[in-house]
Protein backbone atom coordinates (compact mmCIF):
# COMPACT_ATOMS: atom_id res chain seq x y z
CA UNK A 1 0.00 0.00 0.00
CA UNK A 2 2.55 2.19 0.73
CA UNK A 3 4.82 1.47 -2.32
CA UNK A 4 1.34 2.54 -4.05
CA UNK A 5 1.21 5.51 -2.79
CA UNK A 6 4.51 6.48 -2.93
CA UNK A 7 4.49 6.35 -6.44
CA UNK A 8 1.36 7.83 -7.08
CA UNK A 9 3.18 10.54 -5.19
CA UNK A 10 6.31 10.54 -7.37
CA UNK A 11 4.09 10.84 -10.47
CA UNK A 12 2.41 14.10 -9.36
CA UNK A 13 5.63 15.22 -8.12
CA UNK A 14 7.38 14.86 -11.50
CA UNK A 15 3.68 15.50 -13.11
CA UNK A 16 3.63 19.36 -11.55
CA UNK A 17 7.34 19.60 -12.24
CA UNK A 18 7.42 18.77 -15.77
CA UNK A 19 4.06 21.20 -16.29
CA UNK A 20 6.02 23.73 -14.94
CA UNK A 21 9.35 23.29 -16.59
CA UNK A 22 7.39 23.38 -19.66
CA UNK A 23 5.27 26.52 -19.17
CA UNK A 24 7.68 28.06 -17.51
CA UNK A 25 7.76 31.71 -18.18
CA UNK A 26 10.40 34.71 -17.64
CA UNK A 27 9.49 38.54 -17.10
CA UNK A 28 9.97 40.28 -20.23
CA UNK A 29 12.31 43.47 -19.38
CA UNK A 30 10.69 46.69 -19.41
CA UNK A 31 12.75 48.40 -21.40
CA UNK A 32 11.37 45.90 -24.20
CA UNK A 33 7.89 46.34 -23.47
CA UNK A 34 8.41 49.99 -23.80
CA UNK A 35 10.03 49.71 -27.36
CA UNK A 36 7.20 47.58 -28.57
CA UNK A 37 4.00 49.40 -26.63
CA UNK A 38 4.84 52.80 -26.29
CA UNK A 39 4.94 55.53 -29.13
CA UNK A 40 5.37 59.23 -29.43
CA UNK A 41 1.63 59.84 -27.53
CA UNK A 42 3.34 57.90 -24.11
CA UNK A 43 4.10 59.98 -21.40
CA UNK A 44 5.33 59.08 -17.94
CA UNK A 45 4.09 61.32 -14.53
CA UNK A 46 5.57 60.34 -11.24
CA UNK A 47 2.40 59.98 -8.83
CA UNK A 48 3.47 58.63 -5.29
CA UNK A 49 7.05 57.62 -6.31
CA UNK A 50 5.35 55.89 -9.04
CA UNK A 51 5.90 56.41 -13.28
CA UNK A 52 2.84 56.00 -14.52
CA UNK A 53 2.31 55.41 -18.21
CA UNK A 54 -0.08 57.78 -20.08
CA UNK A 55 -1.63 59.23 -23.14
CA UNK A 56 -3.12 62.50 -23.70
CA UNK A 57 -4.35 63.32 -26.93
CA UNK A 58 -6.98 65.12 -28.45
CA UNK A 59 -8.95 68.31 -28.03
CA UNK A 60 -11.85 69.73 -25.84
CA UNK A 61 -13.44 68.39 -22.70
CA UNK A 62 -11.54 66.23 -20.78
CA UNK A 63 -12.37 62.31 -21.05
CA UNK A 64 -10.73 60.06 -18.73
CA UNK A 65 -10.64 56.31 -19.13
CA UNK A 66 -9.77 53.76 -17.22
CA UNK A 67 -9.14 49.82 -18.58
CA UNK A 68 -9.74 46.81 -16.40
CA UNK A 69 -8.22 43.95 -14.78
CA UNK A 70 -4.47 43.03 -16.79
CA UNK A 71 -5.49 45.13 -19.35
CA UNK A 72 -3.74 48.54 -20.64
CA UNK A 73 -4.53 51.72 -21.72
CA UNK A 74 -4.29 50.16 -24.87
CA UNK A 75 -7.77 48.99 -24.94
CA UNK A 76 -9.03 52.37 -25.61
CA UNK A 77 -6.72 52.72 -28.69
CA UNK A 78 -9.97 53.15 -31.32
CA UNK A 79 -11.86 54.97 -28.69
CA UNK A 80 -9.21 57.43 -28.81
CA UNK A 81 -8.90 57.53 -32.67
CA UNK A 82 -13.18 58.14 -32.99
CA UNK A 83 -13.14 60.86 -30.27
CA UNK A 84 -9.66 62.69 -29.75
CA UNK A 85 -11.50 65.41 -32.17
CA UNK A 86 -14.12 65.81 -30.40
CA UNK A 87 -12.56 65.49 -26.37
CA UNK A 88 -9.46 65.22 -24.53
CA UNK A 89 -8.86 62.07 -24.28
CA UNK A 90 -6.37 60.87 -21.24
CA UNK A 91 -6.10 57.44 -20.54
CA UNK A 92 -3.23 55.75 -18.16
CA UNK A 93 -1.93 52.02 -17.19
CA UNK A 94 -3.26 51.97 -13.25
CA UNK A 95 -1.06 50.49 -10.96
CA UNK A 96 -0.36 46.92 -11.30
CA UNK A 97 -0.95 46.69 -15.02
CA UNK A 98 0.52 47.47 -18.26
CA UNK A 99 4.05 49.54 -18.58
CA UNK A 100 2.89 51.11 -15.47
CA UNK A 101 3.67 47.67 -12.86
CA UNK A 102 3.51 47.30 -9.25
CA UNK A 103 3.76 49.63 -6.49
CA UNK A 104 6.29 49.06 -3.59
CA UNK A 105 3.10 48.60 -1.42
CA UNK A 106 1.20 45.99 -3.52
CA UNK A 107 -1.92 48.44 -2.61
CA UNK A 108 -4.80 47.61 -5.14
CA UNK A 109 -7.72 48.35 -3.07
CA UNK A 110 -10.44 50.09 -4.76
CA UNK A 111 -10.31 53.29 -2.44
CA UNK A 112 -6.53 53.44 -3.35
CA UNK A 113 -7.38 53.16 -6.84
CA UNK A 114 -9.43 55.97 -6.38
CA UNK A 115 -6.95 58.20 -4.43
CA UNK A 116 -4.51 57.31 -7.51
CA UNK A 117 -6.97 58.44 -9.96
CA UNK A 118 -7.34 61.29 -7.97
CA UNK A 119 -3.89 62.23 -7.57
CA UNK A 120 -3.35 61.55 -11.23
CA UNK A 121 -5.99 64.18 -12.66
CA UNK A 122 -4.70 66.59 -10.13
CA UNK A 123 -1.04 66.27 -11.46
CA UNK A 124 -1.88 67.11 -14.76
CA UNK A 125 -4.31 70.13 -13.63
CA UNK A 126 -7.63 68.69 -15.17
CA UNK A 127 -10.09 69.82 -12.50
CA UNK A 128 -13.68 68.14 -13.67
CA UNK A 129 -14.27 65.78 -16.67
CA UNK A 130 -16.13 62.95 -18.13
CA UNK A 131 -15.07 59.42 -16.48
CA UNK A 132 -15.33 55.72 -18.17
CA UNK A 133 -14.08 52.77 -16.90
CA UNK A 134 -14.90 48.64 -18.22
CA UNK A 135 -15.32 46.07 -16.03
CA UNK A 136 -12.49 46.84 -12.66
CA UNK A 137 -12.05 50.44 -14.38
CA UNK A 138 -15.94 50.80 -14.64
CA UNK A 139 -15.45 49.88 -10.87
CA UNK A 140 -13.51 52.40 -10.03
CA UNK A 141 -15.23 55.07 -12.06
CA UNK A 142 -18.45 54.30 -10.22
CA UNK A 143 -16.47 54.50 -6.71
CA UNK A 144 -14.83 58.17 -7.67
CA UNK A 145 -18.28 59.17 -8.95
CA UNK A 146 -19.06 58.16 -5.10
CA UNK A 147 -16.08 60.06 -3.51
CA UNK A 148 -15.62 62.80 -5.95
CA UNK A 149 -18.88 63.87 -6.89
CA UNK A 150 -18.24 67.64 -7.66
CA UNK A 151 -15.41 66.47 -10.08
CA UNK A 152 -17.03 64.30 -12.16
CA UNK A 153 -19.50 65.96 -15.09
CA UNK A 154 -20.68 62.38 -16.84
CA UNK A 155 -19.67 58.97 -16.10
CA UNK A 156 -19.60 56.06 -18.93
CA UNK A 157 -19.70 52.49 -17.22
CA UNK A 158 -18.68 49.63 -19.19
CA UNK A 159 -19.40 45.96 -18.36
CA UNK A 160 -18.46 47.60 -14.46
CA UNK A 161 -17.41 45.31 -11.64
CA UNK A 162 -19.01 46.05 -8.23
CA UNK A 163 -22.13 43.84 -7.69
CA UNK A 164 -21.43 39.99 -5.88
CA UNK A 165 -20.55 37.95 -8.91
CA UNK A 166 -23.85 35.65 -10.11
CA UNK A 167 -21.95 34.27 -12.89
CA UNK A 168 -18.90 31.19 -12.96
CA UNK A 169 -15.53 33.06 -11.21
CA UNK A 170 -12.85 33.14 -14.01
CA UNK A 171 -10.33 30.41 -13.75
CA UNK A 172 -7.43 33.02 -13.27
CA UNK A 173 -9.21 34.15 -10.49
CA UNK A 174 -9.77 30.80 -8.44
CA UNK A 175 -6.22 30.32 -8.86
CA UNK A 176 -4.98 33.45 -7.36
CA UNK A 177 -7.40 33.83 -4.33
CA UNK A 178 -5.54 30.20 -3.70
CA UNK A 179 -2.44 30.68 -1.79
CA UNK A 180 -0.16 28.08 -2.86
CA UNK A 181 -0.98 28.18 -6.64
CA UNK A 182 -0.61 31.77 -7.02
CA UNK A 183 2.69 31.32 -6.32
CA UNK A 184 2.98 29.24 -9.47
CA UNK A 185 1.09 31.72 -11.65
CA UNK A 186 3.82 34.03 -10.55
CA UNK A 187 5.75 32.09 -12.69
CA UNK A 188 4.26 29.16 -14.09
CA UNK A 189 1.90 31.27 -17.42
CA UNK A 190 0.57 29.15 -20.46
CA UNK A 191 -0.16 31.30 -23.07
CA UNK A 192 -2.96 28.84 -24.78
CA UNK A 193 -4.49 30.08 -20.85
CA UNK A 194 -4.58 33.62 -22.22
CA UNK A 195 -5.73 32.62 -25.43
CA UNK A 196 -8.65 30.87 -23.43
CA UNK A 197 -9.25 33.83 -21.83
CA UNK A 198 -9.46 35.85 -24.55
CA UNK A 199 -12.29 33.55 -26.42
CA UNK A 200 -14.07 33.99 -22.74
CA UNK A 201 -14.12 37.73 -22.94
CA UNK A 202 -14.79 38.07 -26.47
CA UNK A 203 -17.79 37.02 -28.33
CA UNK A 204 -16.71 37.10 -31.77
CA UNK A 205 -14.09 34.80 -32.02
CA UNK A 206 -12.89 36.17 -35.05
CA UNK A 207 -11.34 39.30 -33.12
CA UNK A 208 -9.11 37.15 -31.01
CA UNK A 209 -6.19 37.66 -33.45
CA UNK A 210 -2.54 36.44 -32.92
CA UNK A 211 -1.51 39.83 -32.11
CA UNK A 212 -4.26 40.64 -29.38
CA UNK A 213 -3.25 37.47 -27.44
CA UNK A 214 0.07 37.74 -27.47
CA UNK A 215 -0.32 41.48 -26.00
CA UNK A 216 -2.71 40.91 -23.20
CA UNK A 217 0.30 37.81 -22.90
CA UNK A 218 3.36 40.27 -23.04
CA UNK A 219 1.48 42.86 -20.54
CA UNK A 220 1.25 40.25 -18.38
CA UNK A 221 4.83 39.21 -18.42
CA UNK A 222 5.85 43.02 -17.28
CA UNK A 223 7.91 42.42 -14.31
CA UNK A 224 5.32 42.85 -11.28
CA UNK A 225 2.25 41.90 -13.21
CA UNK A 226 1.64 38.75 -12.69
CA UNK A 227 2.12 39.35 -8.67
CA UNK A 228 -0.10 42.42 -9.02
CA UNK A 229 -2.47 40.88 -10.71
CA UNK A 230 -2.93 38.03 -8.03
CA UNK A 231 -2.52 41.37 -5.62
CA UNK A 232 -5.59 42.59 -7.18
CA UNK A 233 -7.66 39.70 -7.05
CA UNK A 234 -7.25 38.98 -2.85
CA UNK A 235 -8.39 42.41 -2.25
CA UNK A 236 -11.54 42.20 -4.44
CA UNK A 237 -14.65 43.39 -2.24
CA UNK A 238 -18.24 43.34 -3.71
CA UNK A 239 -19.77 46.88 -2.28
CA UNK A 240 -22.45 48.22 -4.88
CA UNK A 241 -25.30 47.60 -3.45
CA UNK A 242 -24.20 49.91 -0.70
CA UNK A 243 -23.01 53.06 -2.86
CA UNK A 244 -24.20 52.81 -6.20
CA UNK A 245 -27.79 54.52 -5.15
CA UNK A 246 -26.55 57.50 -3.74
CA UNK A 247 -24.46 58.49 -7.33
CA UNK A 248 -26.30 61.16 -8.94
CA UNK A 249 -23.61 61.60 -11.91
CA UNK A 250 -25.29 61.32 -15.31
CA UNK A 251 -24.73 57.78 -16.59
CA UNK A 252 -24.61 55.73 -19.93
CA UNK A 253 -24.37 52.18 -19.01
CA UNK A 254 -22.60 50.05 -22.11
CA UNK A 255 -22.58 46.12 -21.85
CA UNK A 256 -21.93 43.25 -24.08
CA UNK A 257 -25.05 41.24 -24.25
CA UNK A 258 -22.93 37.86 -24.37
CA UNK A 259 -20.63 39.02 -21.12
CA UNK A 260 -19.70 35.55 -19.48
CA UNK A 261 -17.07 37.53 -16.93
CA UNK A 262 -19.97 40.03 -15.56
CA UNK A 263 -23.55 39.17 -16.19
CA UNK A 264 -25.94 41.67 -18.22
CA UNK A 265 -28.01 41.55 -15.37
CA UNK A 266 -25.89 44.17 -13.38
CA UNK A 267 -26.70 46.13 -16.62
CA UNK A 268 -29.51 46.30 -15.05
CA UNK A 269 -28.95 46.74 -11.58
CA UNK A 270 -27.00 49.94 -12.18
CA UNK A 271 -29.80 51.01 -14.20
CA UNK A 272 -31.95 50.44 -11.28
CA UNK A 273 -29.90 51.86 -8.57
CA UNK A 274 -28.57 55.20 -10.41
CA UNK A 275 -31.20 57.59 -11.18
CA UNK A 276 -31.71 58.99 -14.41
CA UNK A 277 -29.23 56.34 -15.87
CA UNK A 278 -29.50 54.81 -19.17
CA UNK A 279 -28.42 51.47 -20.56
CA UNK A 280 -27.38 50.38 -24.37
CA UNK A 281 -26.58 46.14 -25.20
CA UNK A 282 -24.15 45.41 -27.87
CA UNK A 283 -23.35 42.17 -29.61
CA UNK A 284 -20.64 41.41 -27.67
CA UNK A 285 -18.41 40.30 -24.77
CA UNK A 286 -16.84 42.15 -21.34
CA UNK A 287 -14.91 44.68 -23.29
CA UNK A 288 -17.72 46.09 -26.28
CA UNK A 289 -15.29 49.07 -26.82
CA UNK A 290 -12.82 47.02 -29.07
CA UNK A 291 -15.15 44.72 -30.30
CA UNK A 292 -17.38 47.19 -31.94
CA UNK A 293 -15.62 50.54 -31.34
CA UNK A 294 -17.35 52.67 -33.56
CA UNK A 295 -20.38 51.87 -32.60
CA UNK A 296 -19.73 52.09 -28.98
CA UNK A 297 -17.74 55.56 -29.04
CA UNK A 298 -20.41 56.84 -31.25
CA UNK A 299 -23.23 56.26 -28.47
CA UNK A 300 -20.69 57.58 -25.52
CA UNK A 301 -20.25 60.82 -27.87
CA UNK A 302 -23.90 61.21 -28.34
CA UNK A 303 -24.68 60.69 -24.40
CA UNK A 304 -21.17 63.14 -23.53
CA UNK A 305 -22.26 65.87 -25.72
CA UNK A 306 -25.95 66.30 -25.21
Amino acid sequence: MKKWLLRILLFIVLLIGGYTALYWQNDIPLETLKKKYCNEQSKFIEINGQQIHYRDEGSGYPLVLVHGTSSSLHTWDAWANELKNDFRIIRMDIPAFGITGETKERNYTIENYVKFIDDFTTALGVDTFYLAGNSLGGEITWNYAYSYPERVKKMILIDAAGYKRTGPTPLAFIIAKNSVLNKVMTKVTPKRIIEKSMHDIYYDDSKVTDSVVTHYFEMLLRPGNRQGFADRVRVIKYEAEEKVNKIKTPTLIQWGQYDNWILPEDAEKFKKDIVGSEVKYYSAGHVPMEELPAETAKDAKDFLLK
